[in-house]
């Protein structure tokens, strides 16, 4: 647990903070729509709902405020640059915008909630105390509006007994745009869910532009003005402490009370979201104008198991170990960008990027460079942007994990760590890397083949021997594929991929991997990085004793602890 709070203590500041910023919100904004007296009338009709709206208002102003910053990857890659003398624990929430952004989504989603619910108990008072005919207090106040010499006497937006909750809904500002938001954030919720992004990630691409009209109904939504207050000259005149009790008097020249007169809200929205829009727009000119610089496609390799490999050049491109970029084919599509872990180490004069088809767009991308036609499709690219990955030759030991096309991230660092041996570059700290490589089909070892091949002859070269270790694990094996590697077992490389490091059956058996590694190096600062199909990610440093109970813990994406079967069984 100590190591826990060490390593991320930083993170749960930044998310107490948020979340004590929302409460303190919400209750500020309750607590002044609960008892200010301008208030007061509109609380003898809509009674604690007003508070209740009002406050998850506020709030979503506040969410909505926060939404688009942690998808500025300029500006967390600005900010990156510029902490790079900070420790890696200021640095490790940089990590998790997305994680962050999914968060603050899900608050608007519940905040969203609220406000609706809260609202639709207004509404039905609203039209309950406009039917009324018991000379009530509320009913008053709902009948201001005939007195026509008094334009903004009304307080209840139902001037008519026979108007419905529908009629109002779908004819007011607020009650139209409030459903256009609403409809626009539950399809981009829904379209965002893990399963839709993995096999229709071009759903979610575009449904998720709707925030858009999003933004676009939060800033028109309060203009209506719905909600209403005491102004305050009318409550100077007829304040409602003292009329209030007396309001069968309103209509008497000769009491000193006169109807009260009430005003809208200006909307406040804008204020919020005005400035996070203003960096937004920024950043996509930024994205724009550096998709448009020319890319050069150099060579193009059809790796086994459908996998494209495109090497490009571009002018001014400068990359970092484990970087990414956002990809586009103009042919396929125009609007859809998707993000690629480049496979090229910084040492190299091109920038690589590996390709496996897991939906429409990367499926037709892979048929149009395999039809081999000149001239080629073209690329556009943004990027590269950061990742941890970068912090990797900054400790002793280091740890990576893939599994399928998701070793990516690693193809780049261990190239560059072949290149820094090459040319014996001294400030390189790493001493060990234990690299883990989980695939379902032997096609997919193919393409990394080559790269661990070269290692294996450089380290064997240099007497680093001991410097890589890793181990190459088939998940998706049938009996005869583990008959033909039993009787090849005895030759000096792998039947199946060619290399000294003969391939493993079925998954890490992590405690005794770890057991392993922790009486290797029992003091030492190890760099956990884990990398799935889904995409990169990594831990901050830990003592291999948590980074053991991490990979252990259930839902480690391919390393899960579980018996497996032969794929032909």
């Amino acid at each position: 647990m100590g190591n826990w709070v060490v390593n991320h203590w930083f993170s749960v500041l930044i998310l107490v903070i948020w979340f004590g910023l929302n409460v303190f919100l919400f209750v500020q904004a309750f607590l002044q729509y609960e008892t200010d007296d301008k208030y007061y009338y509109t609380r003898e009709i809509l009674g604690s709902a007003l508070a209740w709206a009002r406050a998850s208002a506020r709030c979503l102003n506040y969410n909505s405020m926060l939404i688009l910053v942690p998808v500025c990857r300029n500006l967390l890659s600005f900010v990156r640059g510029t902490c790079s003398f900070c420790s890696r624990t200021l640095r490790k929430p940089l990590d998790h915008n997305l994680t962050f952004h999914k968060l603050v989504a899900y608050m608007i989603c519940l905040l969203t909630a609220v406000h609706i619910i809260a609202h639709l108990f207004n509404f039905e008072r609203y039209s309950r105390s406009r039917r009324a005919t018991d000379g009530s207090l509320a009913s008053v106040l709902s009948n201001l509006s005939h007195h026509g010499k008094e334009g903004d006497a009304w307080l209840n937006p139902i001037h008519s007994p026979d108007t419905t909750l529908l009629y109002v809904t779908f004819t007011s500002i607020a009650g139209l745009t409030g459903v256009i938001i609403t409809i626009a954030l539950i399809l981009m919720v829904t379209s965002a869910v893990e399963f839709i992004r993995k096999h229709y990630f071009e759903v979610f691409w575009y449904t998720h532009h709707l925030f858009i009209i999003y933004i676009i109904g939060l800033v028109i939504h309060g203009v209506g003005g719905i909600v209403r207050g005491q102004t305050k000259k009318s409550m100077e005149e007829s304040h409602p402490h003292e009329c209030a009790e007396s309001f069968e008097k309103w209509d008497d020249p000769d009491h000193h009370c006169r109807h009260p007169q009430f005003e809208g809200h200006f909307p406040q929205s804008w204020e919020w979201i005005l400035a996070p829009c203003i960096l937004y727009a920024f950043e996509r000119i930024l994205r724009f104008y550096r998709s448009r610089q020319k890319v050069v496609i150099t060579k193009v390799i059809m790796h086994p198991s459908k996998v494209l490999e495109l090497q490009m050049k571009k002018r001014g491109f400068s990359m970092e170990v484990g970087q990414y970029v956002f990809v586009n084919c103009p042919s396929i599509s125009f609007l859809e960008w998707h993000p690629f872990t480049l496979t090229s180490a910084p040492e190299e004069d091109f920038f690589s990027i590996h390709v496996r088809v897991a939906g429409d767009w990367t499926e037709k991308l892979i048929k149009a460079f395999e039809q081999q036609k000149l001239p080629l499709p073209r690329i556009e690219v943004d990027g590269p942007f950061g990742t941890v990955s970068e912090d990797v030759f900054q400790y002793e030991v280091a740890m990576l994990i893939g599994a399928g096309i998701g070793v990516t991230p690693f193809a780049s660092i261990l190239k560059s760590i072949w290149y820094k041996f090459q040319r014996a570059d001294h400030k390189l700290k790493t001493q060990k890397i234990y690299f883990y490589w989980i695939c379902r089909e032997t096609g997919a070892f193919a393409w990394f083949n080559d790269l661990l091949n070269s290692l294996e002859k450089e380290m064997e070269e240099l007497g680093k021997v001991g410097f890589l270790n890793y181990r190459l694990f088939l998940t998706g094996w049938d009996s005869n594929i583990v008959g033909h590697a039993a009787i090849n077992f005895d030759k000096a490389t792998d039947i199946l991929t060619g290399l000294k490091q003969k391939t493993s059956f079925g998954r890490p058996m992590w405690d005794n991997e770890f057991s392993t590694i922790a009486t290797a190096h029992p003091n030492s600062l190890l760099w956990p990085g884990k990398a799935v199909e889904d995409g990169p990610s990594a831990w901050a440093p830990a003592p291999m004793w948590e980074t053991q109970k991490k990979l252990l813990a259930p839902g480690f994406g391919s390393a899960q602890l579980r018996p497996l079967q032969p794929s032909g069984e």
